[in-house]
């Protein structure tokens, strides 16, 4: 059994569905794990994971439209320490989540056709975000 991790760092600039597969795929093909799993985690509560379609852009347009009609700026909120978008922030990531598992086959992540991993960024000022990785399995030599 080996265990691997890593880390992603992802520059954002307002709300926006950053794509990690690709860096994903190179880290679990680099971590030589052929059957396992692998576990992905942002390190903040102001932005999130999902695994979401990957072939029509305007599914992420929607759902950051539909996140920013559930918990939109100006509500009437307590918290708002760091600016109006911090609570619909909070808000937003408690809705979605902070880690994604992925089964990884054959040394590859065992997503659908059509999805994807994304970074989903809540807050409107630019951030740099953190994402935690760690891949447990197999390796062939196992």
């Amino acid at each position: 059994m080996k265990l691997h991790d890593d880390k992603i760092l992802v520059s954002t600039r307002g709300p926006a569905m950053h794509d990690l597969t690709a860096d994903l795929r190179k880290i679990v093909s680099t971590s030589g794990v052929v059957r396992g799993l692998c576990t992905v985690f942002i390190q903040h509560t102001s932005a999130s994971l999902v695994v979401q379609e990957n072939a029509a852009p305007e599914v992420q347009r929607d759902l950051i439209r539909w996140l920013a009609e559930l918990a939109p700026l100006g509500g009437d909120y307590e918290h708002d320490d760091e600016g109006a978008d911090d609570m619909p922030a909070h808000l937003k990531s408690a809705l979605t989540h902070s880690n994604e598992t992925v089964p990884i086959v054959d040394g590859r992540l065992v997503l659908g056709r059509w999805q994807a991993i994304y970074l989903l960024e809540h807050r409107h000022a630019p951030h740099t975000r953190t994402v935690s990785v760690m891949i447990i399995g197999e390796t062939a030599k196992s």
